[in-house]
């Protein structure tokens, strides 16, 4: 698996004993309101879990999934990577810890994870569904050339609400 590093941080796999930075550092309301899959509180069982699950993903010889540990100073404070990995594309998510925000890391991860997936992955549609409450997200992908395709009303059910979310993509 690909080892990238930047000025600001290493993209890693993830590996045991990731768990306890992990949880520390996603166990956060405004994470869990902004993101579709991520569990709060985030338990140690769900740290257990998610490390599990990327260690089998990391085997697999058809990528079904492939996900990067943000590390800053030998400490997980975030993740990025790719879901439904079917064919010619794939969906990009991410997330941050809150200390990390607003200082240009997550712009640079989604830049350096983009690549990996034309480059390395050959997809040629890199896709992401935001929230219409997350402005911040949306900035990042536009920032990072991702175009917005429109607004899916009703597309997730999360706390029994349905949620729009804004569709961006890249294209290669």
């Amino acid at each position: 698996m690909v080892i990238i590093r930047s000025k600001m941080f290493i993209l890693r796999p993830y590996k045991r004993g990731d768990e306890a930075s992990l949880r520390k550092n996603i166990n956060n309301k405004k994470i869990y309101r902004n993101t579709l899959r991520i569990p709060y509180p985030y338990t140690k069982k769900d740290a257990h879990f998610w490390v599990s699950c990327n260690l089998k993903f990391n085997k697999e010889k058809k990528k079904s999934e492939i996900n990067f540990v943000i590390d800053i100073e030998d400490e997980l404070v975030g993740s990025i990577g790719f879901s439904k990995i079917k064919g010619h594309k794939a969906e990009i998510g991410y997330w941050l810890a809150e200390k990390y925000w607003g200082q240009g890391i997550m712009a640079e991860a989604v830049k350096l994870a983009t690549k990996i997936g034309f480059k390395k992955l050959k997809l040629k549609r890199i896709y992401a569904t935001v929230f219409s409450s997350n402005k911040a997200s949306m900035h990042v992908l536009e920032n990072n050339g991702y175009k917005f395709e429109g607004i899916m009303k009703k597309h997730y059910k999360k706390n029994n609400r349905f949620m729009d979310v804004h569709l961006y993509a890249k294209v290669k």
